[in-house]
C-alpha cells in the first residue's frame, strides 16, 4: 500500500513533537512491514537550508517553510511548492493520512486528498477541539469542518477527543471515528538503580507555558531537602519557556541541581529514560503524549497529570502518579509533584512502578498493536471506495 502522511513540520531539534513523531514511528513500522510510507512536511532550521531526503530510513518530501503569517507561529508557515507536490503525489497514493491541525499545510493538504478524492484518514491529536478564539472559528468554517465530516476516517486519541471533534464537527454527527492510540517500540526493561547512585528526575519535552516546567523546577527544593545529591535534568527544545524555568531555578536556588542539556535526538531520548529514576511531565490538558510513553517503554514510572491521555492507564496500572494539578495554584502543583517524587524514590515503590510500566507499555501501547488496528483501519477505508 501507498501510504503518504502528511504533518505540519520537522525540524532538527523535534521541536514540533507529537504529530511528527507519531507520523515516523507509523511510517518506520508500515515500512517494515511491506508499505510504502513517506513523510510530507516542512522543513525549518536545518544548517545551510539542507533538507534531508530520509528521517529515520523513511523517506521525506520536505519543503522550507515560510513564515506567511508569524503572529500565528507553526499555524502560519506554509509551502506553496509543498501543496503543489501533495496534490501530484496523491493521486498515485492509495492513502493520504493526515495529521491535522488548523494550520496552512495539513489542512489545505487534507482539502486537496477530498478534491483528488484520494482516500483520507485524518488524525487530530487532540490540537482540534471547540474554542472561542475567532481565527480558529473561521478557520473551521473554511475547512476543517468539511474534512472531519467528509474524511473516510478520524483517529482519536481518547474519548474526551472524540467529543471535542464531533462538537467542531457539529451539526453532522462524525460516525467513522477510530480510537487510535500512540504507541512505542517495546525495550528492554532497565536494571533497578544502584542504591549509592544519586537520584535522577527528568523532564524531557518541549519547554512551554503549557507543559509546565516551572511546577519541575518549583518541586526542586522539596526533592532537595531529602535528597541532596538528586540531579533533575531539563531536556527538550525551547519554545517559549526556557528563560523564565531558568530564571525561575536561581531565583530558588536550586541552579546547580538543575542540568539543562538542550533537544534530544530519538536514541539519545531513549537513554535519557534509562538514566532517570522518575519522568516527569506536569502538563495540564496534554493530550497522549508519546514521551510518557517511551519513559516507560524502559521501566521508568511517570509522574503527570489528571488531564493528561494515558492518566487513567497510569493510575490504574500503579505505573506512576496521577497528581491533580491546576492552573493558577503554582505552589500547590510544586508541593504535589515534590511528593510525588519523593513518593517513587522509595525503593519498593520504585521498583513495583517501574515493573507496571513497562508491562503497561509492552501489553497495551507497542507501535506493533497501534499499527495493526490502524492497518485495519485503512483497509476497511480502502475496500469502503472501492464499493
Amino acid at each position: 500500500m501507498k501510504i503518504l502522511h502528511v504533518v505540519t513540520l520537522h525540524t532538527p531539534d523535534h521541536a514540533f513533537g507529537g504529530p511528527t513523531r507519531v507520523a515516523f514511528n507509523l511510517s518506520k513500522v508500515q515500512r517494515a512491514a511491506g508499505d510504502d510510507a513517506r513523510v510530507m512536511a516542512l522543513g525549518d532550521g536545518f544548517p545551510d537550508g539542507e533538507l534531508p531526503s530520509h528521517v529515520e530510513g523513511v523517506p521525506v518530501h520536505l519543503f522550507q517553510a515560510r513564515h506567511l503569517l508569524p503572529m500565528f507561529e507553526v499555524s502560519g508557515i506554509t509551502s506553496a511548492a509543498l501543496l503543489r507536490t501533495a496534490r501530484r503525489m496523491m493521486r498515485g497514493a492509495d492513502l493520504v493520512h493526515v495529521h491535522l491541525m488548523r494550520d496552512l499545510v495539513t489542512l489545505p493538504a487534507a482539502l486537496l486528498a477530498l478534491a483528488t478524492r484520494t482516500p483520507l484518514v485524518v488524525q487530530t491529536h487532540g490540537m482540534i477541539d471547540p474554542t472561542e478564539k475567532k481565527v480558529a472559528q473561521l478557520t473551521d468554517v473554511l475547512g476543517v469542518r468539511k474534512v472531519l465530516r467528509e474524511a473516510d476516517a478520524v483517529l482519536h486519541l481518547t474519548e474526551m477527543e472524540r467529543v471535542d471533534v464531533n462538537a467542531v464537527a457539529a451539526p453532522v454527527p462524525l460516525t467513522r471515528t477510530v480510537r487510535l492510540v500512540n504507541g512505542v517500540r517495546p525495550q528492554a526493561r532497565k536494571p533497578a538503580r544502584d542504591p549509592g547512585r544519586p537520584p535522577t528526575i527528568l523532564y524531557l519535552a518541549r519547554i512551554q507555558e503549557r507543559k509546565r516546567p516551572e511546577d519541575f523546577v518549583s518541586a526542586m527544593p522539596h526533592v532537595l531537602a531529602r535528597h541532596p545529591d538528586a540531579r533533575f535534568v531539563l531536556a527538550g527544545p525551547d519554545t517559549g519557556a526556557l528563560a523564565g524555568t531558568l530564571a525561575l531555578a536561581r531565583k530558588l536556588g536550586v541552579t546547580d541541581s538543575l542540568d539543562h542539556v538542550g533537544p534530544l535526538e530519538h536514541d539519545e531520548v531513549l537513554a535519557a529514560d534509562r538514566d532517570a529514576d522518575v519522568y516527569v511531565l506536569p502538563a495540564i490538558e496534554e493530550p497522549f503524549p508519546v514521551s510518557v510513553l517511551e519513559a516507560m517503554s524502559v521501566g521508568t514510572p511517570v509522574i503527570i497529570t489528571r488531564t493528561c491521555g494515558q492518566a487513567p492507564d497510569v493510575a490504574e496500572a500503579g505505573s506512576g502518579r496521577v497528581i491533580d494539578s491546576r492552573v493558577g495554584e503554582d505552589a500547590a502543583n510544586a508541593r504535589k509533584v515534590a511528593d510525588a517524587i519523593l513518593e517513587l524514590l522509595e525503593p519498593e515503590a520504585a521498583e513495583r512502578a517501574g515493573k507496571a510500566a513497562w508491562e503497561l507499555v509492552n501489553e497495551q501501547f507497542t507501535i506493533e498493536a497501534v499499527t495493526a488496528t490502524l492497518r485495519r483501519t485503512y483497509e476497511d477505508v480502502v475496500r469502503r471506495r472501492r464499493g
